[in-house]
């Protein structure tokens, strides 16, 4: 005969399921991938609030913004993109190519400016497809092959802009039908409260909004973590690991297709020699929001944020009259202070579970 012990009153026998606790605010606040970097924009801030008079007017906050809305909307999709576990070191040289199939086309042809622009959607979207498929079906790193198709466009930008225009730079295409109002869309200047902000801050807001909508709150959202997280672990579960690749990388194409016409509508005509170097700045401005080189983690709000602090880094220093040869500088040591301080929100917020 064997005895029992009673029953505790008041308490449960059955252990607790872990997935119904509660968490914490504190606890939530410290897994998001973005704390890191917001964390770094107020110390960025009150740095240049405190050496540059200039800096808190309201005019520099627009001039700052627009600095910021120029890499921010491209690093909207390099940083889902890196979510999911891949680059495109085409980003920059894509802007540029995007640009220079509107102009071109539109002097070549003489035709309405609109045809342009949708004929360059169709181009830099196939571009886009094209690393994708070229992705999956060769099972390459997305380091190589977008390396080669950053070498074939910076190529292809320089050559046949000097084949057909004769020479490094698009004709003026400010006088043909439909200029206005593409660049009522893509380059226009808005004043909201005495402040004077570039159209471009606006595509970028949308484009974040529209991101993070997607990441939080869509079933593509959890295809792009799960493959960024392992996707032979993802295949194995039934996400269609191929078409969210693809479907990134267009991402990337459509976005960098918004760039390249306010680029071109912007200043009439494009040097064909731009946008090299700008996928390491869209890079790290993801990086800096938390992304993970790794895959798997990250957010568009934090590449917003990431793009803020590019933006107070670079017309902060004008404003306080240094030497803008030590932007560099900083962005490398921003770089490196913020990816160890995600570091350690990360392992703190694991500390915590």
């Amino acid at each position: 005969m064997t005895a029992t012990a009673p029953p505790v009153p008041g308490k449960d026998d059955t252990p607790g399921d872990e997935r119904l606790l509660r968490t914490s605010p504190l606890r939530r606040l410290l897994g998001r991938p973005e704390l890191g970097s917001v964390v770094g924009a107020a110390a960025v801030f009150l740095f240049f609030a405190v050496v540059a008079d200039s800096f808190l007017r309201a005019s520099s906050f627009g001039t700052v913004l627009y600095a910021a809305s120029t890499i921010g909307i491209m690093a909207v999709p390099v940083a889902l993109l890196m979510i999911g576990g891949e680059f495109d070191l085409s980003a920059g040289v894509l802007v540029t190519s995007s640009a220079l199939v509107s102009s071109m086309f539109s002097y070549q042809m003489t035709a309405n400016v609109w045809v342009g622009v949708l004929v360059s959607l169709l181009v830099t979207l196939a571009i886009g497809v094209f690393n994708g498929v070229l992705l999956t079906r060769t099972k390459l790193p997305s380091f190589i092959i977008t390396l080669g198709t950053f070498l074939m466009l910076t190529g292809l930008n320089l050559g046949l802009t000097k084949l057909i225009s004769g020479t490094v730079s698009t004709k003026t295409i400010a006088d043909m039908e439909g200029f206005a109002s593409a660049r009522a869309l893509f380059a226009s200047q808005l004043t909201i409260g005495g402040v004077d902000l570039k159209v471009t801050i606006l595509w970028w807001f949308a484009l974040v909004a529209l991101a993070t909508w997607v990441l939080l709150r869509t079933r593509f959202g959890n295809w792009i973590f799960a493959v960024g997280g392992g996707a032979d672990a993802a295949r194995a579960v039934g996400v269609p690991v191929r078409t969210t690749r693809i479907g990134l990388y267009m991402g990337v194409a459509f976005c960098a297709w918004v760039s390249g016409q306010h680029l071109l509508f912007s200043f009439d005509v494009v040097q064909s020699g731009e946008g090299v170097g700008n996928e390491l700045i869209y890079i790290i401005a993801a990086v800096i929001g938390g992304c993970l080189i790794t895959g798997g983690y990250g957010s568009a709000i934090g590449s917003a944020v990431g793009a803020f602090i590019f933006g107070m880094t670079s017309k902060g220093i004008v404003y306080a009259e240094w030497n803008p040869d030590w932007f560099k500088f900083f962005l490398g040591a921003m770089l490196l202070l913020a990816t160890l301080l995600n570091a350690w929100v990360r392992k703190r917020a694991e500390a915590t579970k």
